[in-house]
């Protein structure tokens, strides 16, 4: 069979899926890095795709003090194709700006007001999309204003949604009271909370690829898989996110939201259909079979690291104290790697090791099944042989692609038997694209379609997990930061982790 044209995917998705509803996108933070390298870039996509709605707005919210014109030309400048294109132009034109303080509540007498406006010029039928593209500390009092200035409530047909970006929460405590503060303005269904790791081609597919094949699911539990590594590896550092950073660290940062996604996808049950809940329920009974961890534990089942000095493409790169914004004496952790057991019939004594970390050897995020061996290894004494494992590798970045490795004959007289490897690339059956990740969930938010967003028993589980290892870290500082060395794998205590179990961090090639 050959390879898909990215035309011909184009069309059978224009013909597979429907434009969305008349809306308006309002969008918080209108003017920060967000709106320009992956916001207006999906929108621009969604609309190039068929899939926006004739009558739609972006209506920007900022306190920059920029005109409309202003506004439109630093949106469309980062437009694929740039913004002299007509499809650049095109979108110009949806394009509006209101400048208001978040806190002020004069900021949304004005938004409802133009809200009224926008509806009456171009149609949109009252049904709005709230974006919070600001610092968490805006997430709360936001909704608290709409909510107060009549904006929240879904009446006479028309929806309202709100997405709020991560973090939900620094803790487990305040990601309770933030779900509190929002569901008193607000209805489950309403608040879609997103990730947009659950965007990426690669981690929609596992529950196609579980689910659809018959030859996996029936080896997908503890009688079959000795264990899972999950890795979420970045090349980066703080970047210009240092002040940020380094009051929240990776466990914070990674672990809740991007690492339970995958762990809950890889380990749920099948659910009863596709609808948002069904789905859900069973990623909630996976976080909520994760065993706590007591503070024995987190001394021999976490580790965490802190980036030196090193080299990252042949550039050297400094430590993470000497970033811009971190205190020269932080103890905020850049790795963090861990062990954790699910409790229920499927995954008892199946062991899941988690890393995530900056500036490390590869960007390279991936979902390894590895299965067991064979209780009687036939082939040990053929020349040349090697112990090997069948496993199964989930590839979301860079490379979205799914591999497996298996043993085979290698070619000549002698009987040498190798671990070969069959993979599949979604660039190279599907065709490359110049989706952001994004197009897929503002889509799903335009439909009313939550399955690819957290609720917030979801939410407070992954905190679940993480919080007693905060509370030991905090009692414990760490004593040797930093302890390991930019561009490479982390910490020696993350391949400890595995050692004293026997095991070993799957190696990533190039």
């Amino acid at each position: 069979m050959g390879a898909a044209t990215q035309a011909d995917m184009e069309d059978n998705l224009a013909l597979a899926e429907r434009a969305a509803g008349p809306c308006v996108f309002v969008l918080f933070g209108a003017a920060g890095d967000l709106t320009k390298r992956k916001l207006a870039p999906s929108l621009f996509n969604l609309g190039k795709a068929k899939l926006l709605p004739e009558n739609f707005a972006v209506l920007g919210v900022s306190v920059d003090d920029l005109s409309l014109e202003d506004f439109r030309s630093q949106v469309t400048s980062f437009l694929p194709g740039g913004a002299d294109s007509a499809d650049s132009q095109e979108f110009r034109k949806r394009l509006f700006y209101e400048r208001g303080d978040f806190g002020n509540p004069e900021t949304f007498t004005k938004l409802k007001e133009r809200l009224v406006a926008v509806d009456a010029e171009l149609h949109t039928e009252g049904n709005y999309l709230f974006y919070l593209a600001t610092a968490p500390k805006f997430f709360a009092p936001i909704v608290q204003q709409l909510g107060t200035a009549g904006l929240a409530q879904q009446e006479d047909g028309h929806w309202r949604r709100v997405v709020i970006e991560k973090p939900f929460g620094h803790d487990l405590e305040s990601a309770q009271a933030l779900n509190r503060d929002i569901k008193m303005v607000l209805q489950e269904n309403q608040i879609f909370r997103i990730d947009h790791y659950l965007g990426k081609e690669t981690v929609q597919n596992i529950m196609v690829f579980r689910f659809d094949n018959a030859i996996f699911e029936p080896i997908w539990n503890r009688r079959y898989i000795d264990h899972v590594q999950i890795t979420n590896a970045e090349t980066v550092g703080v970047e210009l996110r240092g002040g940020y950073f380094d009051t929240a660290g990776t466990l914070r940062d990674m672990v809740p939201n991007h690492v339970m996604q995958l762990l809950s996808l890889t380990a749920m049950e099948s659910p009863v259909s596709f609808q948002a809940d069904a789905v859900r329920n069973e990623q909630a009974k996976v976080l909520h079979s994760i065993q706590q961890l007591s503070s024995d534990d987190v001394l021999q089942r976490s580790v965490r690291g802190q980036y030196g000095e090193g080299t990252i493409a042949g550039e050297k790169v400094p430590r993470y104290r000497k970033e811009p914004g971190v205190s020269p004496e932080s103890r905020t952790e850049t790795f963090v790697a861990m062990k954790l057991n699910i409790d229920n019939w499927r995954w008892a004594g199946v062991p899941f090791y988690l890393r995530t970390g900056k500036r490390l050897a590869q960007r390279h995020t991936e979902i390894a099944i590895q299965f067991k061996r064979m209780p009687f290894e036939l082939f040990r004494n053929a020349p040349f042989h090697k112990l090997h494992s069948n496993t199964l590798v989930i590839q979301i970045q860079p490379v979205e692609g799914i591999s497996l490795s298996f043993g085979a004959k290698i070619p000549g007289p002698l009987l040498r038997v190798g671990s070969v490897d069959m993979s599949f690339e979604y660039s190279n059956y599907f065709g490359a694209d110049a989706y952001t990740g994004y197009e897929v969930l503002l889509y799903d938010c335009m439909i009313g379609d939550a399955t690819l967003f957290q609720r917030a028993d979801m939410v407070e589980a992954g905190w679940r997990v993480v919080d007693p290892m905060l509370d030991v870290w905090r009692a414990l500082p760490p004593r040797k930061f930093p302890n390991y060395a930019s561009g490479s794998w982390g910490p020696a205590e993350a391949d400890q982790l595995l050692e004293q179990d026997g095991r070993q961090w799957r190696g990533i090639e190039p």
